[in-house]
């Protein structure tokens, strides 16, 4: 991906301001990507001095690199002094036109003619020293309307969900020891031999022959069955509360000041004749 640098010189602060504004707002380019700057305040010592030492300071160093050693560079460096620098770093073709569109739209000034109006100061009105007031006499335009933009920032306060906790349930088996008393019975055969003296009967005659008997002893043992059981449940479930909360920021806007100038020769002041010059008096 190639990097496009697209660059805007305005004569006004407030018309770069309104640009970086637009440019943010409309086309949803950030202020990552826009510099703006007034190289003519950093260097109102260095216009004085003479050429060489200002093909040394960062404005003619920014555009020599864009341009090199050119013509280009060097309006581009003088116009850039007299005002405000926006510079747009763009990703893409489509985004430095758009970028371009929105500089001009703005108020950004033509550097060739600029340049023409600094070397030959008859052939139009020349840019006003940086710092200075602006100020239009009748007798030389006919056109004194002017719109300057008034900006404002304003808050707006939206919502957007986010994790911060919850519950985690985990199940396991666990084993714990148990003991039952039981009452167990056995049963034992006991033998008891009686010695006897009497005479023999019918039925000892019948016993009296060769067999065979067979006693069993029986005795009771633990069983042990499991049999599971619920024995408790665990509900999951959620609930929303709700909580007020103020944000609190700061917003800004542009605050002008109007001044009225008055002007001596001003025939309308106390004391002055139309026709008349005060300092003659």
């Amino acid at each position: 991906m190639t990097r496009q640098t697209v660059i805007g010189i305005f004569k006004e602060g407030i018309d770069a301001q309104a640009a970086v504004q637009k440019l943010e707002s409309t086309h949803h380019i950030g202020r990552n990507k826009v510099d703006i700057a007034n190289p003519g305040s950093s260097t109102a010592q260095q216009v004085k001095s003479s050429t060489a030492d200002r093909d040394k300071d960062s404005v003619s160093g920014f555009f020599g690199s864009l341009f090199g050693s050119s013509d280009e560079a060097t309006k581009h460096t003088q116009a850039a002094r007299r005002g405000w620098v926006v510079t747009v770093h763009a990703d893409s073709q489509q985004e430095a036109q758009k970028a371009a569109e929105v500089l001009d739209s703005c108020g950004a000034v033509d550097v060739d003619e600029h340049s023409m109006q600094s070397n030959n100061p008859q052939a139009g009105m020349a840019t006003p020293p940086q710092g200075t007031a602006h100020t239009t006499r009748t007798d030389q335009t006919s056109n004194t309307d002017r719109t300057i933009p008034i900006m404002e920032e304003r808050l707006n306060v939206g919502k957007r969900e986010v994790e911060q906790g919850g519950v985690r349930m985990r199940s396991r088996i666990v084993e714990r020891p148990v003991e039952e008393h039981l009452r167990l019975r056995e049963e034992h055969v006991d033998i008891e031999r009686n010695k006897v003296n009497r005479p023999a009967t019918e039925r000892d005659f019948q016993n009296f022959k060769e067999g065979e008997i067979n006693i069993t002893e029986r005795a009771e043992v633990p069983v042990v069955n499991k049999e599971a059981r619920v024995v408790e449940e665990i509900k999951v479930g959620k609930h929303t509360e709700t909580r007020d909360e103020t944000v609190r920021d700061t917003v800004r806007k542009t605050d002008v000041d109007v001044n009225r100038i008055d002007s001596k020769d001003d025939p309308r002041k106390p004391g002055n004749t139309p026709g008349t010059d005060p300092r003659n008096r």
